[in-house]
């Protein structure tokens, strides 16, 4: 693969975004300026499972300024019902609580909501199952996990293994399911025109994917793709949750189908995004490790248990980062899920490899504690040679290097092996480690046009998104050295499926698809016009089909230290310290990069000590629906952080060198701080969130 030579990539180049953004002048979904707009709010089913046998909406249509009210019985029909998340108001049937199963649409968003509180819904109600436990009888397994690995994998003779190894660690950890929450909420706009006798739609969305939005959303509607029309500029973040569309934009499409012409906005409320745009399974995960007395290992198993949704499974790849970070010759991984009448999960940021890498690496802490091993020192001693799973060589590992920088800047060596020693004042002083690993992918199906607009001035036009993870700044920075020209030169244009196509902004996957098409674009543009192009000339260009070598394993990796602090009396958690150390190949733009390690090591730190969202299982509903009851870290939980890389550039996945950054900083970071807590207190908590109580409960 011939690499770029870097002269803008890997420089500190401030947000090409950055102005627009705090001056309130980037347009998001909802703020995207349309004639005459109305309003709709959803109406939800208030139980878990049964049927809808009524719905009064008398009362609602007598609202002054009520458009429309859609329900159950009378919405539009559907092409494709197929897709049981978004076939909307189809049948009678209730999946879930919180299911979308009308909407009414109104001159204000005010009106709208009032109206929509007054529809009267009768009910048939059926029990339902909305707990998951590790003997649920239900239990079966998928047919693959996200997006298509195996669901299990057995390799050599693990059962004996664990008979006769020196040192076993067998122990059950848990993590509550957790919901995204970016702040801009999914909203968007649908206009539905009539042109030629033909369906013509613009849709404004907040998406991590306008041509994923078009491809999943024509079909359903019986339209061509090129009649519906995706506009995403800016997107207020998403962590995965808008990595596809959701049932509210069918919803909205559906009212604007009625609406004759007329501009039809939603925004969801924070609540309501609780039900409807996917969130974090939980698990329950067994880990059994078998070792040597010198710890090295000689077995490793790693079973899951996760839910699903009865209405469309998605199977979370929780065991998948097992089958390659250490070496072992004896591993057995496999998933099991629970069919619940609950809404679908889906992603949230390094889906199945942050919650299994949670109970991996705190499996392997305790493994360190009793072959009375350095944990850093073990993690080294397990060092794979090649992919334990394919056996292919590693495009680039350098997570020993990782390990033994990260130790020595953090000053690992001042950690007290004996856990509950180290008190200063009121405060048990702990520190702990975890190492981390990540895909690195690459999407196939995108493309890139480059035109010399004016004199000396270049337009890059590709279908990308930037949720926050600043595509504008870095992907100008690849067209910049890909044609050979200054920043400047760079005018980008993102967002929009009249603009060639682009995979969705999710697996850390965007710079290298999206990039590698400009690259390819860059070149196919020069050969085509040479050094010195006319003014208007153009040409579109597709990227590689398959980016990356598949002789080669493609991955990142990390490792995570940190410093925690726990009160003697009351158990109070803080972490006063934390560093991620990262190799992620070449930096793209050095600042959006440590901004990309650090969100994710404080969602990591959040992950650990406060986020949990609570279902009551009597009625099948969450009850944490909001941010006051719903915990994340605030500044106040994030002290000392800082992350930093070792610029090793990878030649085997695109030509910029790089790998994906924006999952790696997340996976690792749990487990640490968890490795760190034990450390400072002597208590192992397996069942995440740390809180006080479970401290306590320790050292009761």
């Amino acid at each position: 693969m011939t690499m770029l030579e870097p002269r803008a990539i890997g420089q500190s180049y401030a947000r090409r975004d950055g102005h627009a953004k705090v001056t309130g002048t980037a347009p998001y979904a909802f703020e995207q300026q349309v004639d005459d707009p109305a309003y709709l709010h959803p109406v939800q089913a208030t139980i878990a499972r049964g049927r809808v046998t009524a719905m009064d909406t008398a009362a609602a249509r007598s609202v002054a300024g009520v458009l429309d009210v859609l329900t159950v019985f009378d919405a539009p029909t559907l092409a494709d019902a197929s897709d049981g998340e978004l076939a909307i108001l189809q049948d009678d049937t209730v999946h879930f609580r919180g299911q979308l199963i009308g909407g009414v649409v109104a001159e204000t968003a005010e009106i709208a909501r009032e109206a929509a509180a007054l529809v009267r819904v009768d009910y048939l109600e059926e029990p339902h199952d909305a707990q998951l436990r590790v003997d649920h009888p239900g239990l079966y397994t998928p047919e693959s996990v996200n997006p298509s690995y195996p669901p299990d994998s057995d390799d050599g003779d693990v059962d004996t293994a664990l008979a006769t190894a020196d040192i076993v660690v067998d122990q059950t950890y848990t993590t509550p399911f957790e919901h995204n929450n970016p702040m801009e909420p999914h909203a968007c706009i649908a206009l539905w025109e009539t042109r030629d006798g033909k369906p013509a739609i613009t849709m404004y969305d907040s998406t991590q994917g306008v041509h994923v939005v078009r491809k999943t959303l024509a079909p359903i509607f019986g339209i061509e793709p090129e009649q519906l029309r995706v506009v995403a500029p800016h997107v207020g973040g998403g962590f995965g949750s808008k990595g596809a569309p959701h049932a509210h934009d069918v919803l909205v499409l559906l009212a604007a189908q009625r609406a004759e012409g007329r501009p039809v906005k939603l925004a969801l409320t924070r609540q309501q995004m609780f039900a409807l745009v996917g969130y974090r399974t939980q698990t329950i995960q067994r880990l059994r490790l078998g070792a040597g007395s010198d710890g090295r290992l000689t077995a490793l198993v790693h079973d899951v248990v996760e839910q699903t949704a009865a209405v469309k499974e998605f199977a979370e790849q929780t065991a998948v980062t097992s089958r390659k970070m250490y070496a072992t010759p004896n591993r057995r991984t496999s998933h099991r899920l629970a069919k619940l009448d609950v809404a679908v999960p889906f992603w949230m940021r390094a889906p199945g490899e942050c919650p299994g890498t949670y109970a991996a690496e705190v499996a392997m802490d305790e493994l360190a504690v009793a072959a009375g091993v350095d944990p850093v020192e073990l993690r080294i001693r397990n060092e794979p040679d090649v992919d334990p799973e394919t056996g292919n060589p590693w495009s680039g590992r350098h997570l020993v290097q990782c390990l033994r920088r990260g130790a020595e800047q953090f000053g690992w060596d001042a950690r007290n092996p004996v856990a509950g020693q180290q008190l200063s004042g009121d405060w048990y002083i702990g520190l702990g480690v975890a190492s981390s690993t990540y895909p690195g992918m690459a999407m196939p199906g995108n493309a890139a046009r480059i035109t010399h607009a004016a004199e000396g001035r270049y337009a890059i036009e590709i279908g990308a998104a930037d949720i926050g993870t600043g595509t504008w700044t870095s992907l100008s920075q690849i067209a910049a050295d890909a044609l050979g020209v200054d920043m400047d030169a760079i005018d980008m244009r993102i967002g929009d499926t009249d603009l060639p196509p682009a995979s969705v902004a999710g697996g850390s996957s965007g710079l290298t698809s999206w990039g590698s098409a400009i690259v390819a674009a860059a070149r196919q543009f020069r050969h085509d016009h040479g050094d010195v192009p006319a003014v208007g000339v153009s040409t579109t260009a597709e990227g590689p089909e398959n980016p990356g070598d598949e002789e080669f394993t493609v991955q990142s990796f990390g490792a995570q230290f940190v410093e925690a602090r726990v009160h003697r009396d009351t158990g109070e958690v803080r972490v006063s310290r934390m560093l991620g150390v990262f190799d992620i190949g070449r930096a793209i733009n050095a600042r959006t990069l440590r901004s990309q390690l650090i969100g994710g090591m404080t969602m990591g730190l959040s992950m650990a000590l406060h986020e949990e969202s609570v279902r009551d299982p009597r009625f099948g509903h969450v009850v944490t629906q909001d941010l006051a009851t719903y915990h994340f870290s605030s500044h106040a939980d994030v002290e000392d952080i800082d992350a930093i890389w070792l610029d090793e550039p990878d030649e085997h996945l695109n030509p910029m060198g790089s790998r994906g950054a924006g999952e790696i900083g997340i996976v690792g970071a749990a487990a640490a701080v968890v490795n760190a807590v034990y450390n400072a207190t002597g208590v192992r908590v397996r069942d995440l969130p740390v809180t006080l109580d479970k401290v306590l409960a320790g050292w009761a």
